[in-house]
């Protein structure tokens, strides 16, 4: 019996030492397990905002715009005023004044 008993003594021992081991590794894989989550979730993106306003351009500016109309008739006055100078009818001087003041220089 005195065989059996330190038999079962050095089983427990291993066994103690074994579950001691486990638990020793499976914390520190824990430990590495909630290192790694926290740096991902540093690292993360902030979420997008879901409701949050669209932005919009704002409008072009006044100054710089003309409708097309107004382009168009500018482009025809200017292509009239071309030919009555190629035909000779107007000076140089005539040409470039009109010409000023369609462009509204």
């Amino acid at each position: 019996m005195p065989g059996l008993v330190r038999g079962m003594a050095r089983t427990a021992a291993v066994v103690g030492t074994a579950t001691a081991t486990r638990n020793a590794v499976n914390r520190r894989q824990a430990e590495k397990n909630v290192a790694a989550y926290s740096h991902a979730v540093q690292q993360q993106a902030p979420p997008p905002q879901q409701y949050a306003q669209p932005q919009y351009a704002p409008p072009p500016p006044t100054e710089y715009y003309e409708p097309p109309a107004q382009q168009d008739d500018m482009i025809t006055q200017l292509e009239r005023l071309g030919a009555l100078k190629a035909q000779g009818l107007l000076t140089e001087e005539e040409f470039a004044a009109q010409k000023a003041k369609i462009l509204g220089m």
